[in-house]
């Protein structure tokens, strides 16, 4: 098996960025060299050491949590479906399988993930399973996810085979079966579970108390973003993103356009809430919603349920209510040019969720584009809610405080 069992370590990763052209070179290109199992796990574990070396508290704006922002109650959408393909996932697997997959809901596996490819990861994964294992394992996606997130989430597995094909089909380390799924807790009706998403680009955490639902940290992203060539040509991801992004902000008038511009000229990666970083610390800059139009500031929620309505469209529905709850207190912020073909960064933040959107230098594909240079071919995206709740943890903190274990 290509995958090893150790408890997982996370870097803080390079991306892709740059304009798919390819490099000025007299020589072929070469991709690069390929890593043994003995350097991925080397890798992993001086990832893992640092990124799990404070406790848990949450992505703050000033080092504090603020209190008082989410609550055990009813929601009024149902989570049996979730509950039922979880069920039948579990059922799929043999006793060793279901020993290597299951943890305890407040098991720090939750924050074992990372979007390198090189991570050693948990659980059971998909070039593992077998027909029904995996008709199991999609089941449960589909049960979770929106249509478009199940399909966004399915593409992101697809490119990351034409990443292998286009490094010199390298399919040990990229392919669209190196995704793992573990499961924390046992899945209720009452008592808090949760399942987990992690491979290269694509990490979902969904936790569940009740009907209640948690669907972050999420990332989602790609490189490349579009399929050129190969068994998957022409799949693309994250373009609705990208496109109604740049959209919103040219939809600003210029001096709001000026307040939410922190920099125009975008030279690296710009995300700072990707993986080992459960607990950064990032206040609020740019434009804040209070100081928009109406019409801006539909704009704003428009692009942000882009991103919410990844989950099952019901959640999906109360997460947007919690959002417009805190309209006043999001803020937008961009960085780099606002023009067609640009790469970019930009910044959704309130006391409930912040989104991430960059275009970062390549990585597995930098014998093809010029790696020093963002790149529209590699596309990150990150979904937190901050405060404390990532991972449904204050949601769990409270249910222990009222049914202690």
């Amino acid at each position: 098996m290509r995958r090893l069992t150790i408890l997982s370590l996370l870097v803080v990763c390079g991306t892709l960025g740059a304009a798919l052209t390819p490099r000025v070179s007299s020589q072929s290109p070469a991709p690069p060299p390929r890593r043994g199992p003995a350097e991925l796990l080397r890798l992993s574990v001086a990832a893992e050491g640092p990124g799990l070396a404070e406790p848990f508290r949450g992505v703050t704006t000033k080092g504090e949590v603020e209190k008082g922002l989410f609550a055990i109650k009813s929601t009024g959408v149902s989570t049996e479906p979730v509950r039922k393909a979880a069920e039948a996932f579990l059922a799929s697997l043999t006793e060793k399988e279901r020993v290597s997959t299951l943890f305890a809901v407040d098991d720090e596996e939750w924050r074992k993930w990372m979007n390198q490819s090189f991570y050693v990861r948990q659980g059971m994964e998909f070039a593992q399973m077998d027909e029904t294992r995996r008709a199991a394992a999609f089941g449960l996606l589909r049960a979770s996810l929106s249509a478009r997130g199940l399909t966004t989430t399915r593409d992101v597995m697809r490119l990351n085979h034409t990443l292998g094909e286009l490094a010199g089909d390298n399919f040990e380390e990229y392919d669209e079966g190196l995704y793992n799924i573990t499961i924390m807790g046992a899945p209720s009706t009452k008592e808090p579970w949760g399942w987990q998403l992690d491979g290269h680009h694509a990490i979902v955490n969904y936790f569940v108390l009740g009907d209640q639902v948690v669907m972050t940290p999420l990332f989602l992203g790609s490189e490349p973003a579009v399929a050129h060539s190969g068994k998957y040509k022409g799949t693309a991801v994250m373009q609705p993103e990208q496109d109604q992004g740049l959209a919103f902000m040219n939809a600003l008038d210029g001096p709001r356009r000026a307040r939410a511009l922190l920099r125009e000229t975008k030279t690296g990666n710009d995300n700072v809430s990707e993986a080992w970083r459960d607990n950064v610390v990032l206040d609020y800059a740019g434009l804040p919603a209070n100081a928009m139009t109406e019409e801006q500031r539909g704009q704003l929620l428009s692009l942000i349920e882009r991103y919410v309505g990844t989950m099952d469209d019901g959640h999906a529905r109360v997460r947007m209510a919690e959002v417009r709850a805190h309209l006043d207190r999001t803020w937008f912020a961009w960085i780099g040019k606002a023009e067609p073909g640009s790469v970019f960064y930009y910044r959704i933040q309130s006391p409930v969720i912040l989104i991430e959107f960059d275009h970062q230098n390549p990585v597995a594909m930098r014998h093809l584009l010029d790696p020093t240079r963002p790149s529209r071919e590699h596309i990150h995206t990150v979904v937190r809610t901050p405060n404390g709740n990532d991972y449904g943890k204050d949601l769990l903190r409270m249910h222990f405080l009222q049914h202690p274990h």
